[in-house]
Formats: structure tokens, C-alpha cells, sequence
């Protein structure tokens, strides 16, 4: 005799006694299934619903992570469907296909692959989350496969998708929910955020739509769509974004929350008109990998124990400078991470905000509203705080602000545009801080830029062309007899031979010999020859990782090309 489902439900922890006795009393007037009304009353999910389903009827669960699957067998059932209904077939025998399922009493699924495959289903479980990696890792780019199974001359399950400009609102949003077109755009994010991707770009042109994912700063196209499925694609997009969708004639902002494996992922969504149509770039923001420890950025012992001194001053203007995506929002708030205590209050104003952070009151700039980085900063100040981060010192009034708020017994932490920390100094003063107000206040400035790691799956010994490894010589060298090592390419790296990214940085304490020179309006040579003995450039950084088998010489030369090297060995 079987357990009763509400037993089972009980023994899983999924639900209490006491819930079970209350739906079993709604169950005498609903009459419905127990597990309905558990569901309804929203004590229970589906995934636990399932998986003590899964338990009652002794059905097989497997585990996909080791699994083979033949080729002949994968072509079984269309990519269309495995997504519909997250399933993937395993094995075929005597006429039976063995398929795994996220739901195996789903009777509609059920029914479809019996049509589809002319097949007995033999039914598995598995979990949700390891099968849309396996639907990924057998089906290779399943965007790929349903762009080619709705490309022009073949037939959809739905209404045909145009993509006839002129197109009424009422049918972009009947396009936007055929449900190939919700698998389409949902796969395109999940392989994104599998693929570590932090932007997802769509991009219009004459007879095709590119999708391309930027993964370790690295733009890398991925599938093209038909141009026929370009309305409805954006469609979805803005439909998921709030954004409107019958204006294509100006630039919109939206934003999207997407369930991943890892998580809720936050999506900033962008669109701009252009002359095939409108270009969409994703940002995704994973909550799970936001806050990286400071000890986790990449920083050597020597610079980390400085910038961790410049933390626990109780006052001062401490910057971060570096290019647009070299980490400088990651780095300040695993700075804020590290120094936070319920006793201290911390408010940022940033643009925008990218991340939570736990204890820390976060401001967006809102400039349609009036609200800019130097009228939040003057706001701020009114708040009592003891630190602040300012996103960005973009004009003078904003550095003006800033620097008062330092004198005046408050950390402050930002970010400015600079190649390198001696140049943080230069722009300010050119912005028009006052040199004597700014030597008073500066604490330290950290330049920093993100280089891509050797894949360790692949990583391999290598000797690099020798005028490379020469064009890096800084007041460290890569000696002849060095051990280099980088990735020959694989499917763990998308056969780049990188995987990750670990930041090389600068610090520059400010001294009290350094401070006398800000005064006096110094050039940038003047301040980098006045910097103190253990100051190393960013550079040297990285050659120490390269020496350390963590990156490549052409990774270093790559973000350091251009950067003025004062400090040559003889």
C-alpha cells in the first residue's frame, strides 16, 4: 500500500502537521486533490510537490552531471519541445525512450513526445536546475538550434512572425508571447548567465540580427537570428522589461529580475533605435558573485595591507580610478563590505545602483528628476553620516563636495576616469580643486584593470614570442628561463583558453613628502617619482601574476598598451 502523499510531505519537512490537518479539512469542502489545496494555500511549491510525487510512485531519478547521451537519440525530440518542457532524452530500447523530466505527470508533455517521437515514454525525474544544464551541455547552443528550427521556409508551432515595420501593438504583443518566442528570449539569458556573460548585445542589421555575449570583457558572437524574428525578439524583451513597446524612435530603459540557476539575476535593459531597427544591450547583475571578499580581488600582500590601512583612516577621500568595466564598483564595495559595523553609517549615491549591500543606505541619481551626484552628496551630508561613496567625481562641484565632506571628519570613497592613480591627482586639480585642499584630504588612490585568467582545464607551459615579453620589461622582468604558461582552448573556456578575470592594480599612498608636491600643482612624471619606495605600477602587478602562472604576457600588454613606464630597469 502506498504512503499518503500528505505523509510523505510531512517526512520531507516540506510541510507541518498542523498544515497537513488544515488542507485536509479544506479538502471535505473543495474536493480537491490534497496536494492542490497545499499549493494553493501556498504552504508548498511545485518543485516539492514533484519531487514527493517523484517519491510515492518510486519513479527513477537520475543524475545528469556523468550521463552519455548518443547523438541519434538527442534528435529524437526537437530543441522546441526539451525547452518547453524541460526534458531531455537519454536512452532508447525496444521501441521505449527514456526521457528525463522536470515534471514526469505532466499528462500534456507526456502525450506530445509520444506524437513527436512516435515512442513509448519511458519516464525519469531529474532536477530542474541540472537539467536546463544538460539541456546546454548536450544541445550545445540551444539558441542556436531554435533560431534554425524557426528560420525562414520551416514551420512554427504558432502564428507567423513578421517582421513587417509597421507591425500594431496589439500584434507585437500576441508575436511576444507565441511560447517559442518565451523559450527563444529565456534561453538566450539562461546560456548568458551560464556562459558568465555580463552584457547580452542584439544587434540589428540589413538581413540578419546578431546576438553576441560579453564574457571576461570580451564581446563574443554567439548565433544570428532570422531577420524575420526581429520584432517579436525585441517585443519580448521590452515586455519583460516594462519598457513601452510601441515606440522604436528613442532610446528606453528597463529592467528585468530572471531566475538562474544561481539565483534571482537583475537585468538592466537598454534599447536605441538605429537604421535596421532597435539595438538591445542586457546588462546582467548576478546577486550571487556581487560581493567578492576584498582578499578575493587579486591585490598582493604589499598593496593590500595599504589600501586595507587607507580604510581605517576616519577621515579622508579615498579614489579608485580605471577605464569604464575595470571593477572599480566591485572593488569599493568589498571595501564597504569590509569596513562596515552597525555603529558606522554608510550612504552611497551611485548610477545606478548595481548591487545591495546589508547595512548601507544606497541612493539612485535620478538627473530627469533633478537629483545629480553633487545635490545627492549635499543631501547626504545632512544624513549623519560616517562614510560615503559618491558612484563617480564627473565635474568640479561633485569633487568640491566631496573633498569638504573628507575635511570635515567624514570617509569618503569614489571613482574617477584615470589611467593610472598619479593621474587621479592631475584630473582633480584640473577639474579645479584647490591643490592645498586636495593634499589635505587624499588619502590614497588605487588604479586597477581586469586581465583574463588562464583556463585551468587547459592550462599548459608556452614560450611566448621573445619582443612580447621584452615590450614588458618594467622594473620587474620575465627572465629567459621563466616558466609561462597559458590555455590551449576548451569546452570548459569556450576554447579561448581563459576563464575569469583577477584585477592588476597601482596603489598610491599619500605621504607627507607627497602631500607638500600636491600642493604646489606637480605634473604626473613629478608625482610617480615622488611616490613612496614599495609603490609598484600596475604593470609590474602584472607581471608578477604572469611569473605567478595566473594570466598571460598578452593579457598584460593588452590592458597596460599606452601607459607611460617611468620605471625601467637600467
Amino acid at each position: 500500500m502506498r504512503t499518503k502523499i500528505g505523509q510523505l510531505l510531512c517526512e520531507q519537512g516540506f510541510i507541518s502537521e498542523p498544515q497537513l490537518t488544515a488542507a485536509l479539512d479544506s479538502q471535505k469542502q473543495k474536493k480537491k486533490k490534497i496536494g492542490q489545496i497545499l499549493l494553493d494555500s501556498g504552504v508548498l511549491n511545485s518543485r516539492q510537490l514533484i519531487e514527493t510525487l517523484v517519491l510515492q510512485s518510486s519513479l527513477e531519478k537520475r543524475d545528469l552531471d556523468n550521463v552519455f547521451i548518443e547523438p541519434e537519440v538527442l534528435q529524437k525530440i526537437p530543441p522546441e519541445l526539451v525547452t518547453q518542457y524541460n526534458v531531455i532524452p537519454l536512452e532508447q530500447s525496444n521501441g521505449r525512450l527514456t526521457v528525463a523530466m522536470a515534471n514526469p505527470f505532466d499528462t500534456e508533455a507526456l502525450q506530445n513526445l509520444r506524437v513527436v517521437t512516435g515512442c513509448g515514454i519511458r519516464r525519469c525525474y531529474s532536477n530542474p536546475i541540472d537539467l536546463e544544464k544538460a539541456i546546454l551541455r548536450y544541445y550545445g547552443s540551444n539558441v542556436a538550434r531554435m533560431l534554425k528550427n524557426l528560420a525562414p521556409g520551416e514551420k512554427s508551432a504558432g502564428p507567423e512572425i513578421e517582421t513587417n515595420g509597421d507591425l500594431t501593438p496589439a500584434k507585437l504583443h500576441e508575436l511576444a508571447r507565441e511560447p517559442s518566442l518565451v523559450n527563444l528570449v529565456n534561453l538566450i539569458l539562461l546560456e548568458a548567465t551560464e556562459a558568465r556573460a555580463s552584457d547580452v548585445h542584439i544587434e540589428p542589421y540589413e538581413n540578419s540580427v546578431k546576438i553576441k555575449y560579453r564574457i571576461d570583457g570580451m564581446l563574443i558572437e554567439k548565433s544570428s537570428s532570422p531577420k524575420r524574428l526581429q520584432a517579436a525578439i525585441l517585443s519580448r524583451i521590452k515586455i519583460m522589461a516594462n519598457m513601452n513597446i510601441a515606440e522604436r524612435f528613442i532610446p528606453q530603459d528597463g529592467h528585468i529580475e530572471f531566475p538562474a540557476a544561481r539565483g534571482m539575476i537583475d537585468i538592466r535593459v537598454s534599447t536605441v533605435p538605429s537604421i535596421f531597427g532597435e539595438s538591445v544591450v542586457m546588462r546582467l547583475l548576478d546577486r550571487s558573485t556581487a560581493l567578492i571578499p576584498l582578499e578575493g580581488l587579486g591585490m598582493n600582500q604589499a598593496t593590500l595591507k595599504g589600501f586595507s590601512h587607507c580604510l581605517g583612516m576616519a577621515h579622508g577621500i579615498v579614489l579608485v580610478t580605471g577605464p569604464t568595466g575595470s571593477g572599480k564598483t566591485t572593488t569599493l564595495y568589498a571595501a564597504l563590505n569590509k569596513i562596515y559595523d552597525p555603529s558606522l553609517k554608510i550612504i552611497t549615491i551611485e548610477d545606478p545602483v548595481e548591487y545591495q549591500l546589508e547595512g548601507v543606505i544606497q541612493m539612485p541619481v535620478n538627473p530627469r528628476r533633478g537629483l545629480t551626484f553633487s545635490r545627492g552628496l549635499r543631501h547626504i551630508l545632512r544624513q549623519d553620516p560616517n562614510i560615503i561613496m559618491v558612484g563617480e567625481i564627473r565635474d568640479r562641484e561633485t569633487a568640491d563636495i566631496a573633498i569638504r565632506a573628507a575635511l570635515t571628519g567624514h570617509l569618503v570613497f569614489s571613482t574617477l576616469h584615470t589611467n593610472d592613480a598619479a593621474g587621479a591627482v592631475t584630473r582633480l586639480i584640473d577639474m579645479g580643486v584647490e591643490p592645498f585642499l586636495l593634499a589635505s584630504s587624499l588619502e590614497g588612490v588605487l588604479a586597477q584593470r581586469l586581465v583574463r585568467k588562464i583556463c585551468p582545464a587547459c592550462r599548459q607551459r608556452y614560450t611566448p614570442d621573445r619582443h612580447l615579453v621584452e615590450s614588458l620589461t618594467n622594473s620587474i622582468s620575465i627572465g629567459p628561463d621563466a616558466e609561462l604558461y597559458h590555455g590551449r582552448g576548451c569546452q570548459e573556456c569556450n576554447h579561448t583558453g581563459m576563464k575569469g578575470r583577477i584585477g592588476i592594480f597601482e596603489l598610491l599612498r599619500v605621504t607627507d613628502s607627497l602631500r607638500k608636491l600636491i600642493a604646489q600643482r606637480p605634473t604626473t612624471d613629478q608625482i610617480q617619482q615622488a611616490a613612496p619606495e614599495d609603490h609598484v605600477s600596475m604593470r609590474h602587478d602584472g607581471i608578477e601574476k604572469i611569473l605567478e602562472g595566473k594570466t598571460t604576457p598578452e593579457e598584460v600588454l593588452r590592458v597596460t598598451q599606452g601607459m607611460e613606464e617611468e620605471d625601467k630597469p637600467a
